[in-house]
């Protein structure tokens, strides 16, 4: 009798076999699970990322204050000091 069971266990995790699994010689074959885009992921973040190529899309917010930023060049700091300095600064 041959039987056929595909099992995915996490490769920390110790296998146990079923019940219902015969006795005899049983043959594992390990194969590596597809990684995320970012191996750090979320399944939050993850849905802001594209599925193929990984990179990170935007929502409308975050478009349009890049736009902004790119039509209006943004002040640039020599050291965090100097830029701390500035926001505390009443405009």
């Amino acid at each position: 009798m041959t039987m056929t069971q595909t099992i995915d266990v996490p490769a920390n995790r110790r296998i146990t076999l079923p019940r219902e699994v015969p006795t005899g010689p049983v043959v594992f074959t390990f194969t590596p699970a597809p990684k995320p885009a970012v191996a750090d992921d979320c399944p939050l973040c993850a849905k802001y990322r594209d599925p193929i190529s990984g990179a990170l899309i935007p929502n409308a917010e975050t478009i349009a204050a890049i736009e902004e930023s790119r039509k209006n060049p943004t002040k640039l700091y020599n050291s965090l000091e100097e830029m701390l300095v500035d926001l505390d600064a009443d405009d």
